[in-house]
């Protein structure tokens, strides 16, 4: 009889399990590679408890810059990218490493310097120019240097602007190698330009004599994409929780969350995911 009241109440118990509306439980937890500058915004903080609460899956993410992200991708160190480098997204998919990216959300680029503003960048709207006009006045100028979405989108800007800065480096343009708080920190500290996602910027507290003086120029829209690393090429990965990570970001109810997301009353991201291939 003992016997059989316990394999009722095991049967009983299996069935109640069942029927819970319970999130699922996961292996490990879901390893997300994102940069910095989604890290330092505050962003995470915000956004994980709220897919937590919704999915059950704990989420580890590793800050670094876009590159090194995607490199940790690419040897199967994570199970899916948020970073912000379009082409660069673009190829890691094309050779193979990543599958479903989708573009989740959008911000800027702001061009910061001292107060004093030695190279008169206030008012100018024109990055390229602004970048032309540091150059011109040897004033100092901190890079990330790095190999992050913002360092990247940097030297395409310097590129663009025909200024060659590994000329300038170790002179007046310095190379902090460090994330976007850090790389702040350091221009903050000698009164120098330097280029930052404006979330970033926003939710830094050391400006000291900094301030936005450029910004508004279209060639400083920045696009961030989610990409799951592909099942396929390691096999090991935790895609059941990417996918449940990508979907949930990309549906209404992450797409809001993001939204949401402010600081001193301020948004700093805006969700923009189309389901669109290539976007």
């Amino acid at each position: 009889m003992k016997s059989l009241t316990r394999a009722t109440l095991f049967l009983l118990a299996i069935t109640l399990v069942g029927l819970s509306k319970s999130p699922p439980t996961f292996a490990r937890d879901f390893l997300l590679a994102s940069t910095t500058s989604t890290e330092n915004s505050g962003l995470f903080a915000y956004l994980l408890p709220i897919f937590e609460a919704k999915s059950g899956i704990k989420t580890r993410v590793i800050a670094v810059g876009t590159g090194q992200a995607l490199r940790l991708a690419r040897n199967g160190d994570a199970d899916a990218l948020l970073v912000h480098d379009p082409i660069a997204e673009k190829k890691f998919v094309a050779d193979g490493y990543g599958v479903d990216r989708r573009r989740i959300m959008y911000n800027d680029f702001v061009l910061v310097g001292p107060k004093q503003d030695p190279s008169r960048l206030a008012g100018q709207s024109d990055v390229l120019a602004a970048l032309r006009m540091i150059a011109d006045k040897r004033s100092l100028f901190v890079s990330r240097g790095d190999d992050s979405g913002t360092h990247r989108a940097e030297r395409r800007h310097w590129a663009t602007a025909n200024v060659d800065i590994a000329a300038a480096s170790g002179k007046w343009y310095r190379e902090a190698g460090a994330g976007m708080g850090a790389t702040l920190n350091i221009a903050s500290g000698i009164d120098a330009y330097v280029i930052s996602d404006r979330a970033t910027w926003l939710s830094f507290r050391n400006k000291g004599n900094l301030k936005i003086l450029v910004d508004g120029d279209p060639r400083l829209f920045n696009q961030y994409g989610v990409i799951r690393v592909d099942p396929n090429r390691h096999p090991h990965v935790n895609d059941r929780a990417a996918r449940a990570f990508v979907e949930w970001l990309s549906a209404p109810e992450g797409q809001n969350a993001v939204a949401r997301f402010q600081i001193q009353g301020k948004q700093l991201f805006f969700p923009n995911h189309e389901k669109r291939p290539g976007s």
